[in-house]
C-alpha cells in the first residue's frame, strides 16, 4: 500500500526550494491553488493549511495522515431538533451568542471557542454540562475529531438555538471575518451582519 506521507516527500523533493506566499500555493508542495480549494489540519502544529486537490486528497482517507495530517471534509449538518437549554448555554461559559466545539485529539477532550475581537478565545468548558448535552443529542456522536464542529447560536428572543455540523475551516474564516468587524461588547451592526450572513450559508448548505 502506497504511503501518503512518502508520496508527499516525493513532491516536495522536485518542487523548487523557494516557496511562495502561502494562500497562492499549496502549502505542502507548492502547486498553485485557486481561491476555492480545500484545507487539512496539522495534528501536530494545531493549524489549518491550504492544500491542492492533490494533496487534500492524500489525507481524506482515515488514519491516511498518520497522526500529522488530516483533510477538513465539506458536510453540513442541520439539526432541527436539537436540544439546549438557556442554563445549559450559561453553564457553558460562553460570553457571546456563538461558540463552535471540536474533539481535540491530542488532549482528548472537547474544546469550545468563541469569536471575539481577539479571534478564536477558547472557553473552560464544564466537562458535565457537554455531558449532558451530548446525552440529549445523541447525534453529536457523528463528529470526526480535529476536523469538524459542531457551531451554536443562542438566539433566545428569536426562536431559540441554531445548530450544525461544520467544516473546522468555516468556523475559523467566521472567526476571521468577526474579529475585523467586532465593536464593542456584542460586536457591534456590521459583525452581527456578518453573522446572520455566514448562518444563512450554512443554512443553506445544510442537509
Amino acid at each position: 500500500m502506497t504511503d501518503p506521507l512518502a508520496v508527499l516527500q516525493r513532491i516536495r523533493q522536485s518542487r523548487p526550494r523557494d516557496m511562495p506566499r502561502a494562500g497562492e500555493v499549496c502549502e505542502l508542495c507548492t502547486e498553485p491553488i485557486s481561491d476555492e480549494h480545500g484545507h487539512l489540519v496539522d495534528l501536530q502544529a494545531r493549524t489549518l493549511l491550504c492544500a491542492c486537490r492533490g494533496c487534500y486528497l492524500l489525507f481524506v482517507s482515515v488514519g491516511a495522515g498518520g497522526e500529522h495530517f488530516k483533510s477538513v471534509p465539506d458536510r453540513y449538518v442541520s439539526f432541527t431538533d436539537f436540544t439546549l437549554s438557556p442554563e445549559q448555554w450559561d453553564n457553558l461559559q460562553i460570553p457571546v451568542s456563538v461558540a463552535f466545539f471540536f474533539l481535540n485529539s491530542s488532549l482528548g477532550r472537547i474544546a469550545a471557542f468563541y469569536p471575539g475581537p481577539a479571534g478564536a478565545t477558547e472557553s473552560e468548558l464544564p466537562l458535565d454540562t457537554w455531558a449532558e448535552v451530548i446525552d440529549a443529542n445523541p447525534q453529536l456522536g457523528t463528529l470526526e475529531p480535529d476536523v469538524e464542529a459542531f457551531l451554536v447560536r443562542s438566539r433566545p428572543h428569536q426562536g431559540g438555538v441554531e445548530c450544525y455540523i461544520v467544516p473546522i475551516d468555516a468556523c475559523y474564516e467566521l472567526v476571521g471575518h468577526l474579529r475585523t468587524l467586532w465593536r464593542g461588547f456584542d460586536g457591534g451592526k456590521e459583525a452581527n451582519a456578518k453573522l446572520d450572513a455566514f448562518f444563512d450559508d450554512v443554512s443553506s448548505r445544510a442537509r
